[in-house]
């Protein structure tokens, strides 16, 4: 097992290279002057000289004298914690990430629970009672999930309030410790519109994952030996059940992050997904590519955290 640790991360380098190059070499063929974009059309060509000669915008790309160009420049920075500043807010881009970071923790981890605490139970009642009316339901409610875009939710869970109850959701951001009330009222609508989603797609997943192991000899073998149905499902079917469970919820937090873009966006969640769009509509570079690379170390870990969670559910697997 730690050998296969030690040769996963080892496989994170060459991961991380190749991202931070796309991330920087796709950022600077977006369309438009950033100068101009920061400091607006009236500015004039001397301002717009001084500001490129303060961000490093006017050296070359890449180049072989230290610091080595932008690149260089901005990956050396990266890995020593500098992330260089933003191009419009004027602070140290690893400031704003540390103030935003939090909000988006929050409603990933809030909208992770919601997801899975209804979906796994249903998918496995699903598949215990196949063909029965609550099967027929979940089902249809699974595919009525996975077909509504997060955006839509987001949208309809501000203006169905609104309307029915004269009541919206309050914008930005207090903390749990300063007001939980006002928090939980803040982030509970975006994570389960976030949620909704990914939990139907799970219940589908539980639900086939689970009708499979209960086909399974040694089911039929622990039932014979007089095992009450709830001691076989929770046993020897759950955690077999799960095991397909784990990649996709591994693979569902990267995809929550992308989610938190939109929905940081509709609720007004001071986030880092929020930071991410805005950094993206004014290209302010550094910004979006420290963001690019804080993703992509983080589905690296995720799926090797996923992997290495297998042998818990079952100790059949090794790694060498």
């Amino acid at each position: 097992m730690t050998k296969y640790i030690i040769r996963r991360l080892i496989y994170l380098v060459p991961v991380v290279f190749g991202v931070s190059l796309i991330a920087f070499l796709l950022m600077r063929v977006v369309p438009g002057d950033v100068a101009v974009v920061a400091l607006g059309t009236n500015a004039t060509e001397e301002s717009l000289s001084e500001f490129r000669h303060a961000y490093g915008l006017d050296e070359p790309l890449f180049d072989y004298r230290p610091p080595f160009g932008q690149y260089g420049d901005w990956i050396g920075g990266f890995f020593t914690g500098d992330f260089g500043k933003s191009y419009f807010s004027r602070s140290p881009v690893r400031d704003e990430l540390t103030h935003r970071l939090p909000v988006t923790l929050q409603l990933a981890i809030m909208s992770l629970f919601l997801t899975l605490v209804p979906a796994i139970p249903a998918g496995v009642i699903a598949a215990v009672r196949p063909n029965s009316l609550i099967d027929l339901v979940t089902r249809t409610a699974a595919v009525f999930g996975l077909s509504i875009p997060v955006f839509w939710l987001g949208t309809l869970f501000i203006l169905l309030p609104a309307i029915w109850f004269n009541w919206t959701p309050p914008f930005g951001r207090v903390s749990f410790f300063d007001d939980p009330f006002k928090n939980l009222q803040q982030f509970t609508l975006p994570a389960l519109a976030m949620s909704i989603p990914s939990m139907a797609g799970i219940v589908r997943l539980v639900r086939s994952s689970v009708l499979e192991v209960l086909r399974q000899d040694y089911v039929r073998t622990a039932r014979s030996k007089g095992l009450g149905e709830t001691m076989v499902i929770w046993r020897h079917v759950l955690k077999n059940g799960l095991i397909p469970v784990v990649t996709v919820v591994g693979m569902a937090l990267g995809g929550l992050l992308g989610g938190a873009v939109i929905i940081e966006s509709i609720f007004a969640l001071p986030g880092v997904g929020l930071f991410g769009l805005q950094a993206i509509m004014g290209r302010d570079y550094l910004a979006v590519q420290s963001l690019v690379m804080l993703g992509a170390f983080l589905v690296v870990i995720m799926n090797l955290v996923t992997d290495i969670s297998y042998v818990w559910f079952d100790p059949r697997i090794r790694y060498s």
